[in-house]
């Protein structure tokens, strides 16, 4: 069985000019990861759940152990030396490491250190979202905002970390998605699904149908075309929604299926942070064979303007984004 660790060494060919820097970077993401398994898994037992009581940038009341994975994420990148900023849901500003290594690196880095971070409390599988990117800024200075600010078609690499009822690290450098399933006697990733792809049909569609009545026109028509009987394309399509983006994505991933997080009356732009969320889970899903929108543009198109910016987001098998696009473009309401 090969592991995270050996693959990583195995693929440093896929790119010679980084001297072997991002495989250490994936190598610190690993190590954080297995951290925060760690404490997840005991989560019923010590004191990290519930909430601080602190709203982050985002106005979120955050939990426990976002703060307990954010901080943990942030010493294990800081660390190895490769990253010269991080930005993070978490966090308000980005964050430069502006020693003399950290202004030398190469990398950013950009996370959700825990998506869906209150289904600790129930018990629900969470994760983690990264992505990465080359910094813009000359070697040697502080890094600076237009690094973080990149579109996503530009991303190094880009993963996540499922905490579920096992542990997996999926990722992807712009050669194929490739997820590691962690043995937790051995506390070591190994190689269990290499080549991802989802296909291109699905029968599954993810959305929070409690806002059914504050969405776009389009995607309540799309959600009627779901529920229809037509024994052709294999409808009604099954409604699944688990509440973490991660979960959802990756389920969808290996069987087939959509995500959507489309705006609502109350949130125009969307809720799902561009950087953070939509960037490297497209990636993933492109590299994967599917498709990622904001309901009529590539995703990975969009220049992004702020460090939390949202956007709408549909993700998922490539005929079932073009449908729900082709039904937003249809039913545009003026």
């Amino acid at each position: 069985m090969i592991t995270l660790g050996e693959y990583i060494i195995e693929k440093q060919n896929d790119f010679p000019e980084a001297s072997g820097e991002l495989s250490s970077l994936l190598g610190a993401i690993r190590l954080a990861a297995k951290v925060v398994n760690r404490e997840i898994n005991k989560a019923g037992i010590a004191d990290i759940i519930g909430t601080t009581g602190v709203e982050n940038v985002q106005g979120e009341v955050q939990q426990k152990m976002d703060l307990y994975a954010n901080d943990k994420f942030k010493t294990a990148l800081e660390a190895r030396g490769e990253v010269c900023g991080i930005a993070s849901e978490e966090e308000d500003e980005f964050i430069a490491f502006d020693d003399k290594r950290g202004c030398n690196s190469k990398y950013v880095v950009l996370m959700d250190p825990l998506d869906g971070s209150s289904n600790i409390d129930v018990n629900v599988s969470v994760g983690t979202i990264f992505s990465i990117y080359k910094r813009i800024s000359p070697l040697g200075a502080p890094v600076i905002l237009d690094d973080f600010l990149q579109p996503g078609d530009q991303q190094v690499a880009a993963g996540y970390v499922i905490y579920g009822s096992s542990t997996m690290l999926v990722y992807t450098t712009g050669n194929g998605v490739h997820g590691f399933t962690c043995d937790p006697s051995l506390g070591v990733f190994y190689l269990s699904h290499e080549n991802m792809t989802i296909p291109e049909d699905g029968q599954i569609y993810s959305v929070n149908e409690g806002n059914y009545l504050k969405f776009p026109l389009g995607v309540k028509k799309y959600l009627k075309y779901c529920q229809e009987i037509d024994s052709a394309t294999n409808r009604p399509y099954t409604s699944r929604y688990i509440g973490s983006l991660v979960s959802d994505f990756h389920r969808n991933l290996l069987k087939g299926g959509i995500y959507m997080y489309p705006s609502t009356a109350s949130a125009p732009k969307g809720k799902l942070r561009l950087l953070y969320e939509c960037n490297p889970m497209a990636f993933l899903m492109e590299q994967a064979g599917g498709k990622a929108s904001d309901g009529e543009k590539r995703i990975m198109e969009i220049v992004p303007t702020e460090l939390h910016q949202r956007v709408p987001f549909f993700c998922g098998s490539n005929n079932m984004v073009d449908d729900v696009q082709l039904m937003m473009k249809k039913h545009t309401e003026v």
